[in-house]
């Protein structure tokens, strides 16, 4: 994972002052173009990390004559954190080193470290859309969340496109989509990122929950969308190669229930309508069968029969 290579890079920076990307290639047994996007990455982030280039040079942990991680100053302890990312991504070998560090760390700098490794929660499910690029304003809103500040969005959401004033609690990263998680005087509100028409992070405090747990609050998020989305389920019999074609394209709208007695795998499929299930299965073709409920097995055989009258060939 890239969360240990990271810290493993720094520790090893560490250990030995200054070290090549060939060096960290071979001690973590990586390509050295790996190891050198990594150097690179640490350095861009803001973690004391340098380039001394001719003969002799390599990369250093640098700040003086410091080399040591717990020499590091507030923003470079979150910047490193960041960097890193969420505790999702993470061995138990990271999160220990992690873990040290911040112990390290003098007192006023642990909370904002901490933080910066909480700030964002990686959903892998996907909701079975298209991967999109990442925002523009992600890394303001990481930042935003760390230091506590609120933001101003103009966001374009189902009643236009409005102003709003937010406490940013933190952000998540669904499959390459990414939603800010907030507090506004109506409650706590899910922003999908993307639709950041321009935003503004403000010098007044964020408001935030005592002990509040972005992940766990993130899967409440899905639990109720997921119960708004998915109220017609279906049962399905594919061929075990096809399972993983259904989850990667409906995301959590598809579960695996168990094997079927003919070697298949039966599948759930859910939607918000008998007609949007059919449709999400009708591309599969004869490769899925509806096992229940009859109202989607006909709903989908209903538009077997409008493809044909409308595609078949003349004649």
């Amino acid at each position: 994972m890239r969360a240990d290579r990271l810290v493993a890079t720094l520790l090893l920076m560490q250990q030995r002052g200054r070290v090549t990307a060939a060096e960290v290639a071979r001690e973590l047994e990586v390509s050295v173009a790996t190891a050198r996007r990594d150097l690179e990455a640490l350095s861009s982030a803001g973690v004391p990390v340098y380039p001394q280039p001719g003969r002799g040079g390599g990369w250093s942990l640098v700040g003086g004559a410091r080399t040591d991680l717990t020499g590091l100053t507030a923003s470079e302890a979150q910047a490193l954190f960041l960097l890193v990312g969420p505790t999702s991504g993470r061995s138990a070998a990271a999160t220990s080193a992690l873990r040290k560090l911040v112990r390290a760390l003098p007192e006023t700098f642990r909370a904002d470290a901490e933080a910066a490794g909480r700030a964002v929660v990686v959903d892998p499910a996907g909701w079975g859309a298209a991967v999109r690029p990442r925002p523009p304003w992600v890394d303001e809103l990481q930042d935003a969340v760390v230091r506590r500040r609120q933001v101003t969005l103009t966001y374009d959401g189902r009643a236009g496109v409005t102003e709003r004033t937010v406490d940013p609690w933190g952000l998540v990263d669904k499959d390459d989509v990414w939603y800010l998680v907030a507090g506004t005087p109506a409650g706590r509100r899910t922003f999908r990122v993307d639709r950041v028409r321009a935003l503004t992070v403000l010098g007044s405090p964020a408001a935030r929950p005592d002990g509040l747990d972005v992940a766990a609050v993130w899967e409440q998020v899905v639990d109720e969308l997921e119960a708004r989305r998915g109220r017609v389920s279906a049962t399905v019999a594919v061929a075990g190669p096809l399972v993983r074609v259904l989850r990667d394209r409906l995301g959590r709208h598809a579960s695996v229930l168990g094997d079927a007695d003919d070697g298949r795998v039966l599948v759930r499929v859910s939607s918000h309508t008998v007609r949007s299930v059919a449709e999400q299965l009708a591309g599969f073709g004869a490769a899925v069968e509806v096992v229940s409920p009859p109202e989607v097995r006909s709903e989908l055989a209903a538009l077997g029969a409008e493809l044909l009258a409308r595609n078949a060939p003349p004649g």
